[in-house]
């Protein structure tokens, strides 16, 4: 997490965010991948995106759409970052 004055950022890569929700679809725990995910956002106030290109896949956008709703509603910000 990166801190710049009371801004306070997580940085999210999406290829890596995928990779985890293949193997929670896997092994069944695709709930608590974004339950935890969303957890995670209620103590910072900026979401940075990395390499969107990964969140391609709808299943992946119809998971995590709605949390990224929540946290804009909630006041928070999203930036997207393309990849390379």
């Amino acid at each position: 997490m990166l801190r710049s004055g009371g801004e306070r950022v997580l940085e999210l890569s999406c290829e890596q965010l995928y990779m985890r929700f293949v193997d929670a679809q896997a092994d069944g725990t695709t709930g608590c991948l974004f339950d935890d995910l969303a957890g995670g956002l209620r103590t910072i106030t900026t979401l940075r995106l990395t390499d969107v290109s990964w969140l391609s896949c709808d299943e992946l956008r119809q998971r995590l759409d709605p949390v990224l709703a929540d946290f804009s509603d909630n006041g928070g910000r999203v930036d997207r970052v393309p990849g390379p």
